[in-house]
Formats: C-alpha cells, sequence, structure tokens
C-alpha cells in the first residue's frame, strides 16, 4: 500500500490519493484508498481497498502494478469470501446469502438473499443445534455418571421432550412447498391446452414483446418457447408448449411430448381454454377439480400421452363420467393434481355472445377471463397471477425464513432421520441413541460449519458440576 499511493491512512476513513506504478513511479489513476486493519474488516485480516475508476485500461494497470509486488497474486474465485469463514466472520448460509445477493435478478430475490446474508438462517439452525448439543451432553453426563448420582432427576425426560420438540420444528422448516427454492431458482409456469386456443397470445402479453410466433393456422408452436420474466419483483421462467391433439406429424408428436413433460416439472400451469367448451359442459354437475381433472385427461388422450401420465380429482379419483367423451382405457401413472397450482384461463371472450354473467357465474372465482385480443379482462388475470406467485413462493421479508439451497434440505432432511432414529434407540440402549444426537447435530453443523466435538465437551463441563 505505501508503494502504491504513499503510506497508510487512517482506517476506515476514504482518503484520495494517486495510485503510482511502483517500479516507474509513473501515476495510473486517482482512487479513493480505505484501510481496514483486521480483525475488523470482512475478511478479518488486514485488508486495504482501491475504489478506482472503472476504464478496462485502469484496472489492468492496477492489477499489473500490483502483480509486481512481492508477496501478491490475484484472488482465487471466492477467496475473501472463504477467508471470511474461516476466520470466523461469515458462516455458510451467510456466504451462500452473500453469493445470492450478487446474482439478484428481481426485488423479492434482492430480499431474500439479504436475509439470509443478515444471519437469519444461521441464527435458527445455530439455536437447534445448540439446543441438540445440550441434549447431546446431557445424555453423556447421564451414561458417564449417573451412577454417581450427581446428574439431575428426570433429565432423560427433559432430553426425549426437547428432541422431540426440535425434529417438529425442522420437520415444520422442511415443510415449506419449496418456497424459498423456488424464490432463488425461478417459478417455473407453463402454459398449456389445444392448438389455436390463444397460448402464444397470452404468452406475448404477458411477456409484452412478441416472443412466440402467432398464427390462426393449428399446431405453429412445435417446441417449448422460453421467456423469463420479472413479475412484481418475483423471477418467473414462463413456457409457452405445443397444443394438446391427435397428430400424426412426427414433429409436432415430439412438440406435444415435451410439453406434456414441462407441465410435469412446472411450480404453475396455466391451463388456456376457448369459452365455447364452457357451453358444452354440465358445470351443475361438477367441482372445479373434477373439471380440470376431466379436461386434462381428455387433452392427454386425445393427444397420446394417456400412457405416461393420467390425472385425479383430490376430491374423487375415481370419475366415472368423463365429460369430453375421453374414456380412459389405457395403463397409466395416476397423479393427483394440486389445485392451488393450476390457473384456468378462457380466452376469446370477445367471440362468446351469451350473457357472460350467467355463463361464468358457476367457476368464477378459480376462473379468468380475457381477450388477449382486445385485453378485456387482462389486468384482472395479471392480478390473478401475481397472487398465485405470491403464494408459491411467500413473502421474503416477513414470517419464518425459508429454505433456499437444495444442501440444507439434505442435511435438515438426514437431520430428522437421525431424530427419529434417537427415539427408536432409545428404548434399546442410550449409548446407541447419544450416537445419533451427535450425527444430527453434525448436520445442521454442516450446514453452518459451525459444529465440532469440542462444543459438546464445553457444554458438559459448564452445566454440570461433576462430582460435587
Amino acid at each position: 500500500m505505501e508503494k502504491m499511493c504513499g503510506g497508510l491512512t487512517k482506517p476506515r476513513i476514504a482518503n484520495l490519493r494517486k495510485l503510482q506504478d511502483p517500479n516507474t513511479k509513473e501515476d495510473i489513476d486517482k482512487a479513493l484508498v480505505i484501510w481496514f486493519p483486521g480483525p475488523h474488516s470482512f475478511t478479518g485480516e488486514d485488508i486495504a481497498e482501491f475504489h478506482v475508476h472503472g476504464g478496462p485500461a485502469v484496472i489492468s494497470s492496477v492489477l499489473s502494478a500490483l502483480g509486481t509486488l512481492s508477496g501478491f497474486r490475484p484472488a482465487k474465485p471466492g477467496e475473501f469470501t472463504k477467508q471470511a469463514f474461516l476466520n470466523g466472520k461469515l458462516d455458510l448460509t451467510e456466504i451462500e446469502g452473500l453469493g445470492d445477493l450478487i446474482h439478484a435478478e428481481t426485488e423479492a430475490q434482492r430480499k431474500q438473499a439479504l436475509r439470509q446474508m443478515d444471519g437469519v438462517l444461521n441464527i435458527l439452525y445455530s439455536s437447534w443445534r445448540n439446543r441438540l448439543t445440550k441434549c447431546l451432553a446431557n445424555t453423556t453426563a447421564f451414561i458417564d455418571f449417573s451412577e454417581e448420582e450427581n446428574i439431575e432427576d428426570n433429565i432423560l425426560e427433559h432430553v426425549f421432550s426437547e428432541v422431540c420438540n426440535i425434529k417438529d420444528e425442522v420437520s415444520a422448516h422442511l415443510n415449506d412447498s419449496r418456497r424459498g427454492e423456488r424464490l432463488r431458482d425461478g417459478l417455473h409456469v407453463v402454459i398449456l391446452g389445444e392448438p389455436n386456443v390463444g397460448k402464444s397470445s397470452l404468452l406475448n402479453a404477458i411477456s409484452q414483446r412478441p416472443a412466440a410466433i402467432v398464427s390462426p393456422i393449428a399446431g405453429t408452436t412445435r417446441d417449448v418457447v422460453e421467456t423469463a420474466l420479472n413479475i412484481a419483483g418475483y423471477p418467473v421462467l414462463l413456457s409457452d408448449t405445443a397444443g394438446l391433439r391427435a397428430t400424426v406429424d412426427v414433429v409436432e408428436k415430439e412438440g406435444i411430448h415435451r410439453a406434456v413433460n414441462r407441465a410435469k416439472i412446472a411450480d404453475l400451469k396455466i391451463i388456456v381454454l376457448h369459452p365455447d367448451i364452457i357451453k358444452q359442459t354440465h358445470f351443475s354437475d361438477l367441482t372445479f377439480a373434477d373439471f380440470v381433472t376431466s379436461y386434462m385427461n381428455h387433452l392427454l388422450q386425445d393427444s397420446g400421452t394417456m400412457n405416461s401420465t393420467q390425472y385425479s380429482s383430490p376430491s374423487n379419483s375415481h370419475i366415472n363420467e368423463h365429460y369430453f367423451s375421453a374414456e380412459h382405457n389405457s395403463p397409466s401413472t395416476n397423479q393427483h393434481i394440486d389445485m392451488t397450482n393450476i390457473l384456468l384461463v378462457f380466452n376469446k371472450i370477445d367471440l362468446v355472445n351469451e350473457n357472460r354473467s350467467e355463463l361464468f357465474q358457476h367457476f368464477k372465482d378459480n376462473m379468468c377471463f380475457l381477450s388477449c385480443t382486445t385485453g378485456e379482462g387482462f389486468d384482472s388475470f395479471m392480478k390473478v397471477l401475481v397472487m398465485k406467485i405470491q403464494n408459491l413462493c411467500g413473502d421474503p421479508s416477513v414470517g419464518s425464513p425459508s429454505l433456499t439451497q437444495v444442501r440444507h434440505r439434505h442435511h435438515l432432511n438426514k437431520c430428522v432421520l437421525h431424530l427419529t432414529q434417537f427415539n427408536t434407540y432409545s428404548q434399546e440402549d442410550i449409548v446407541l441413541a447419544s450416537e445419533q444426537l451427535r450425527l444430527a447435530a453434525n448436520e445442521l453443523g454442516q450446514v453452518t460449519g459451525q459444529i465440532s466435538t469440542e462444543d459438546v465437551l464445553n457444554v458438559i463441563f459448564r452445566d454440570f458440576c461433576i462430582g460435587k
């Protein structure tokens, strides 16, 4: 630092200095220089920051000059953050939050990443780990010192109760419908339906650009057309798909196969229908779930994909009457449809001449009605779509923190497994049971990177006066 800008500055105060090449003494740039002596720095070590002008020539010259100094080398990817972790400045969840913040593309992603970087997950997981460590310490003390009668009465009962509470809390945390992961990675939304119902037009309307080709010719869309969007601050990957119908065209068949596969993995399915289908259906005999189930199976059978997937209604898994002339005799995999992840859209309502208030009355709270041609109903549809997206991703700024990484879910699932095994083994061998507590604590420790055998020893000697 002295060779580049003439000496140390006052700690944590920005100073305007000339940066010079240490060999030629040639001026490189005027920069703000800030000195952060450890341990009060990002990494916990001494750090100097040069805030230079961002031109490529300036940056290249500064890096070249630093490279000539003895002991200096370019940092490896993530090396400063890794050093911060090794020096105890950040835990693994906070580091992951920092990475997510850097890569955040939407407002909701930014809020979730910032909250995680502030340590909300670290606090939660560390709390569970500390409670498990205490349970392990109490169990170990009971095993080693119970014969000396210096252990509190009913200590194991307290352990069993606490382990049960922790298991319930971790399980509830895992049962979050993948909200945090959806928000971090982006919500997958797929548009499905028969040919020429306006799927591509709806994609273009949502995207506010001509992302897909629109044509009156059925079967125009042959492949999955994707567009990444920011909808109300939430990241969405919106996919238009081939129309589901019977066809002999090999290319169109492949497009239909891809549409069905995309629907299987989608977080939200937008099913687009022509309003004429309402006049062909006896709504008074149907629940919303039964209508969606029967219609989807009708599309799958017509498109020749019934062998791979068949849907069943949660309210009635064996619908005897199929309202779209679909006789389901093919072998299939029976799947329940989650109605919270379905949005029905009746397009082309500008072509409906009947009294709409009567026509759309039966399922008005579960369907949207619009015209991509005239724009009628589109604003109301977008409000419903945003509400669906918010329900699937949650509000990242309030409530309990959500899981954001598959790594977290893996270790927490193993933690629950070990706690379950603790309850099983405790009926037979408390020594084997205590090992399950250690393994459960280690799983939490692998999430945060902050567990060791020394933690157990510290709790034992802090909370118990052995041999008193």
